[in-house]
């Protein structure tokens, strides 16, 4: 998990330190920049994965290409199998395996990378790059043009306004080179054929997949933890991971923050125990979470209400998982591709609500992973999402309407509860679903200062005067903080909505 930055022009010294500077939070381990003919490449290291020489940029044998990446590919130990009779590996970075499989078979090999990842390759002897980002935007990627017109990549947005004000956000699934354009190597698609499959049937094929994503998921050569709100998603990701620490004589360290006597932090004890995780908890203060604001605003790069509301928590839990541990799992996801949340009874049918489903997970890369990459890379930690593995999005992409969604009889993601029938006490396995923020105590908090700082006069004038839709006082509170960091007006159109504020 990285910080990466990359221009087909040069920068001098001193805005290259401050450039490496401004994503030192994504990778405080070590930073690097190579001044190259046509290119400068910089980074900022967490060291995950090939912790004694995975360092980057990192070239190839003749040092005429060289990768920037931030992520993880997963199945980084297979693919350079594959490769062994091809090349020679110089590292036991994940991130070479990328750079090895694009010089032996060109861009049409990103389709076989599986991960979270963004990343840039420089090609120094052909004076031409490819660009890309994973399939769903799970790692964040910004792109633009300098003043002089050289191609500029970074990380985040406040890296790239270091250097132009034309910045735009990289589209997800995609990869770019000058002489191709934008090209959209994979996207998730409706099944072409619903496969007749018994109740359990379905629910095994669940259980098999979300297990091999949490284990595919706990690939470090450091510790991993998990993020337990108590909710049903993250403890059964929880579980999982237990279940293998356990099988391998470890214990999986897990955490939680609320307020005093919130939802989340006594449901996360009850799990925690049954789980038998080494727990860590922290309760904050009003006054914590209200100093908090400008600095999750920042991190997180957005204003948009519902993300700031949960990314208040994502960052006191962050803040704390990373005291602890470099890794941390997070149940993200489950409620996109198990039909949990209300408005989805609409959709009647498989085909439509797959459509939904697919939808909605197309537009998770600028909000809630946005969220969480910013909040937990702003305290130098690295979060996966296991329900978001490209197998286990096809299994639920099978399973008809009739079996996903909420019913006066069938309470939301039932099946996806009945796949870990006795995995989990009952009292937490059919706990209704409550928004991070709400469980944590989040919610009431905030609306009462939006409330209590932002005037009717004040939301009236900036809603007259911003040149975006200000909804709420806490959009109003948000946005302020927004503009103050980010001035630019390419700033705002990175910014991702809901429907609601």
């Amino acid at each position: 998990m990285c910080g990466i930055f990359a221009t087909t022009g040069s920068v001098e010294t001193n805005k290259m330190n401050q450039i490496l500077e401004s994503m030192k939070h994504r990778g405080p381990d070590e930073g690097k920049h190579v001044p190259l003919n046509g290119f400068h490449i910089g980074h900022q290291r967490l060291s995950i994965i090939g912790l004694e020489d995975g360092i980057q940029p990192i070239p190839n044998e003749d040092q005429s290409k060289w990768i920037v990446c931030n992520g993880e590919i997963y199945n980084y130990v297979e693919l350079k199998q594959s490769l062994a009779n091809k090349v020679s590996f110089s590292t036991h970075s994940d991130s070479e395996v990328a750079l090895k499989l694009i010089e032996t078979e060109g861009v049409k090999g990103i389709e076989k990378l599986d991960g979270m990842f963004a990343f840039v390759i420089v090609d120094e002897r052909k004076d031409t790059f490819v660009a890309a980002r994973d399939t769903l935007g799970i790692k964040p990627l910004y792109y633009g043009k300098d003043e002089q017109g050289n191609y500029v990549f970074s990380s985040e947005l406040k890296t790239l306004y270091l250097v132009t004000d034309d910045v735009q956000e990289f589209p997800p699934g995609t990869y770019y080179t000058p002489e191709t354009g934008f090209v959209k190597y994979r996207r998730v698609q409706q099944p072409s054929e619903i496969k007749q499959s018994s109740r359990e049937g379905m629910t095994a094929s669940i259980r098999h997949h979300l297990e091999e994503a949490v284990e595919k998921r706990l690939l470090a050569d450091v510790e991993v933890g998990v993020l337990l709100s108590g909710g049903l998603d993250s403890s059964l990701i929880s579980a999982i991971a237990a279940k293998k620490a356990k099988s391998e004589g470890r214990t999986i360290k897990s955490f939680c923050v609320g307020s005093e006597g919130s939802e989340d932090i006594e449901r996360a004890r009850d799990v925690a125990e049954a789980i038998g995780s080494e727990h860590y908890e922290y309760i904050y203060t009003q006054e914590e979470l209200v100093e908090a604001i400008p600095h999750v605003v920042y991190a997180l790069e957005s204003y948009e209400p519902s993300l700031v509301r949960s990314a208040i928590p994502n960052y006191f839990v962050s803040k704390l998982a990373a005291q602890h541990v470099k890794v941390i799992l997070s149940g993200e996801g489950a409620d996109e591709l198990f039909a949990g949340y209300d408005y989805m009874k609409q959709f009647q049918t498989t085909e439509s609500l797959n459509e939904e489903i697919i939808r909605i997970i197309n537009t998770l890369h600028n909000i809630n992973l946005q969220r969480g990459d910013r909040m937990s890379m702003a305290h130098s930690l690295e979060l996966r999402v296991p329900f978001l593995d490209l197998d286990l999005i096809e299994t639920a992409l099978q399973i008809p309407a009739g079996q996903k969604l909420h019913t006066e009889e069938q309470m939301e993601k039932t099946i996806l509860r009945e796949s870990f029938d006795g995995v989990l006490p009952d009292s937490v396995l059919w706990r209704k679903k409550e928004e991070f923020s709400a469980g944590s105590g989040a919610l009431d908090l905030l609306e009462t200062y939006a409330n209590e700082t932002i005037s009717d006069d004040e939301l009236a004038q900036l809603q007259d005067q911003a040149p975006v839709s200000i909804r709420s006082k806490q959009e109003a509170l948000f946005y302020r903080y927004f503009v103050q960091y980010f001035p630019e007006q390419s700033a705002l159109e990175t910014v991702g909505k809901w429907a609601t504020a």
